[in-house]
């Protein structure tokens, strides 16, 4: 069985996710690791957090709402990058034409 770590990063989400830690660098002065918490180290509120969504949204033209707005998708920078990909993708059943 293969984690989610396992697999190949798309080069998509590996570009979002050069972007994010240099976006989360330039924001807190501290260098980050793609698998690193971002919010179980301390020191980031709540207020960051609306911060990342709104940085996601404008950088990547997708609208997180509902359900995407768990913490658990922005805990770290390989989640957020995932996420940003799946809101990138037509929504299934869409119209194509």
């Amino acid at each position: 069985m293969t984690t989610s770590s396992d697999q190949p990063v798309p080069p998509e989400s590996s570009a979002v996710q050069t972007e994010m830690l240099g976006f989360l660098a330039r924001r807190t002065g501290r260098t980050w690791a793609t698998d690193a918490d971002v919010f179980g180290s301390g020191g980031l509120s709540s207020l960051f957090a609306m911060e990342l969504v709104v940085h996601l949204e404008k950088s990547y033209g997708i609208d997180i709402r509902g359900a995407d707005l768990r913490m658990e998708n922005f805990r770290t920078v390989r989640r957020m990058a995932a996420l940003v990909e799946r809101l990138r993708q037509p929504a299934p059943g869409g119209s194509g034409a």
